[in-house]
């Protein structure tokens, strides 16, 4: 097995984004690329590179009310640029009501909204690309007629609107499309359309609400790919999903937002590891007799199977012990197999989180 290159044969790679006005340095590892640093200017005075990642969008203390109802109580919220922020929450939790806001189809009763640093002005909208869970394509318009209908409604010329869509539609293999009416695409098909029609005008920040709802395996790869290109070079993206698998592919960053409030945000991987139980899972060989009295009161078997070959067993620690330490009692028993800490998945935090705040409200 060849071994894994180190970071320090990693190849920079540096990339001008035109609708950030920025050069993205990246470095290509291990078939991947991974955002270094974004150059905004170059002091000529002191020759060297301005660089910064900027807080592409800010919300501070947003309130929303409805008749009767509080959809947002002072949410506060930090998009980082070229970045994925994922936001969730359960169904009616507030985060429609926020993306609306985002999008200036409503506003805030109070509170600051901020794009790239500044208080956001209507004409931001046109740097903002919105797709809805709601779909919203005109069924009789043929397929190319409205596509390029919305394009222009960004402010595209109907030459670049054209050549962007001519682009758009090869890299998609849907050219037969352009001529067909939208009802008779199927569901995913005219999401294909609609995912192009959100992304045409290239705007820095683009909104996915449910992006991969009705798409099968291969389109929502498809459109998972894009949506991580498009971070590669430089477009923010806020993501709304349900499906937590979903926001740890692709998320940087999450805010969740439960009964109005957010109660939760941070890094995915701080996340994760904030709601972590000193879990381990054990898989070994050998005889098992008396196992309690070899761990001791330090550690808790919390589940234990056996197969013909092989046994394995949940542990946790309970008086913050070590890794080694466990490794050391159990080498001494068994042959130990395989040892690893159990990370919860934003599914468990997901459900955690939640069900412990309805709780707290209740009380």
């Amino acid at each position: 097995m060849a071994k894994n290159r180190p970071w320090s044969e990693s190849i920079p790679v540096i990339r001008y984004s035109p609708r950030s006005s920025c050069f993205i340095i990246c470095f290509y590892f291990e078939k991947h690329f991974f955002l270094c640093n974004i150059i905004r200017s170059f002091d000529t005075d002191n020759k060297v590179f301005k660089s910064s990642i900027m807080d592409i969008f800010q919300a501070n203390n947003v309130v929303k009310e409805f008749v009767g109802h509080v959809a947002l109580s002072s949410v506060s919220i930090t998009v980082k640029e070229a970045s994925v922020f994922g936001l969730l929450g359960p169904n009616g939790a507030g985060k429609t009501t926020l993306i609306r806001i985002i999008n200036q189809i409503t506003a805030p009763d109070s509170g600051e909204l901020f794009f790239e640093g500044r208080p956001i002005r209507s004409e931001d909208i046109y740097q903002i690309g919105y797709l809805p869970e709601e779909r919203g394509l005109y069924k009789k318009m043929k397929v190319g007629e409205q596509a390029l209908y919305l394009a222009q409604l960004k402010g595209m010329s109907k030459r670049d609107a054209l050549k962007s869509l001519k682009f758009w539609f090869e890299k998609f293999e849907i050219q037969d499309w352009w001529g067909k009416k939208v009802e008779e695409l199927s569901k995913g098909m005219a999401q294909k359309v609609q995912f192009i029609t959100t992304v045409i005008h290239q705007p820095k920040l683009l909104i996915f609400d449910e992006p991969f709802t009705g798409f099968d395996p291969i389109n929502t790869n498809l459109i998972k790919n894009e949506i991580l290109e498009l971070k590669k070079n430089g477009t923010t993206i806020i993501f709304s999903t349900h499906n937590m698998s979903s926001v740890e592919e692709i998320c940087d960053h999450i805010a969740l937002i439960n009964q109005s409030k957010k109660i939760l945000d941070g890094q995915i991987d701080q996340v994760k590891e904030k709601f972590k139980t000193n879990t381990f899972e054990v898989i070994y060989r050998g005889d098992t007799p008396d196992l309690d009295n070899h761990l001791g009161s330090n550690f808790k078997v919390l589940e234990h199977t056996a197969s013909e070959h092989q046994k394995q067993m949940k542990v946790q620690f309970l008086n913050g012990n070590s890794n080694n330490e466990l490794l050391k009692i159990l080498m001494n028993q068994f042959e130990i197999v395989s040892f690893k800490e159990i990370i919860p998945s934003m599914n468990d935090v997901f459900i955690h989180v939640v069900e412990q705040n309805n709780l707290e409200i209740k009380l």
